[in-house]
């Protein structure tokens, strides 16, 4: 049968016409979400700051949502000026006017200094091209990743991207990849005329709809597939921004996977949403105050790079 998906966004409509099957619902995660009113008084009444809990599953999650264009609120994708490229996403919060910091995409942890692998655009300078071929046992895949970006004016848009000699790409739809038969990459892409960008995946939402891209984006093979800790970035239909982080790997919480990731973040709003770098790496600090575990500990793995959201 065939499948329409839409990413609407305010200034480019992209819509995305695929062949598929029919995907068993996802089974319901709920959440009893209550706001953390000791953080909500340090923080302007446009960002808001939520704490979930399910104690049978059992499961711990917190989020943002922060009201996107807001001329006195800019989200930025930052990274690490620090000589290995990396630092904790409480070091990031550091900075004067710091109200939110997620941390951001994938990187090399055993080289150094880091590398980012994904997409990274910071200033409309392209710091990170990511790769768009993948090698799957004797297979090859071409693939364009999910990323979200940031127009000057603050507007918020997600989609499939990469850069080609400085220009950064936006495809209207990721290339059809399965695990057992690679798909060519489609010349059909647009300018993203993007201030800041940053590029993980796989896709969890499109047009508030669960369409979880892994395949498609060639994480078969990989572990991120599996139940983890887990950060996501997303979009509500107003055009605010929702970051959430999932605990895992502990005893009060499990993790998600990819799809549960996707309901969680279509349950508290979101209709386009992406996942950002997850497991150790998942952080999420509000006015200096890291509110969740980091995979059981409260020590933070440092990253290379993060979603930053200034409010003074």
């Amino acid at each position: 049968m065939l499948c329409i998906w839409r990413f609407v966004v305010p200034a480019l409509l992209l819509s995305l016409l695929v062949g598929c099957t029919p995907s068993p619902p996802p089974t319901p995660l709920p959440m009893h979400w209550q706001p953390i009113d000791s953080l909500q008084a340090l923080l302007p009444d446009d960002i808001r700051v939520y704490a979930g809990r399910n104690d049978s599953l059992p499961l711990r999650a917190w989020y943002v949502r922060i009201d996107e264009p807001d001329p006195a609120i800019t989200t930025r994708v930052v990274v690490s000026d620090e000589e290995d490229r990396r630092e904790s996403a409480s070091s990031f919060a550091r900075d004067p006017g710091v109200c939110v910091v997620a941390n951001g995409g994938y990187f090399t942890m055993k080289r150094t200094p880091a590398e980012h692998v994904g997409l990274l655009v910071h200033d409309r300078a392209v710091l990170a091209a990511p790769s768009t071929t993948f090698q799957r046992d004797s297979l090859t895949f071409e693939a364009v990743r999910a990323a979200i970006g940031f127009r000057e004016d603050g507007t918020i848009e997600l989609g499939w991207a990469a850069a080609q000699d400085d220009a950064i790409l936006r495809w209207s739809e990721p290339v059809p990849n399965r695990p057992d038969a690679p798909a060519s990459l489609s010349t059909t892409a647009e300018p993203w005329p993007v201030r800041d960008a940053l590029g993980a995946g796989p896709a969890l939402l499109v047009d508030g709809a669960i369409r979880v891209t892994d395949d498609e984006e060639v994480f078969f093979g990989t572990s991120i597939p599996e139940t983890h800790p887990r950060t996501a970035a997303g979009r509500t239909r107003d055009g605010d921004l929702i970051l959430m982080v999932v605990d895992g790997r502990q005893p009060e919480s499990r993790g998600v996977r990819l799809d549960e990731l996707a309901v969680l973040m279509r349950d508290v709003g979101a209709v386009d949403a992406i996942n950002l770098d997850g497991g150790g790496s998942s952080s999420l600090v509000v006015r200096g105050t890291l509110l969740n575990r980091p995979a059981g500990d409260t020590l933070q793995r440092e990253v290379m790079s993060a979603l930053v959201t200034y409010c003074e």
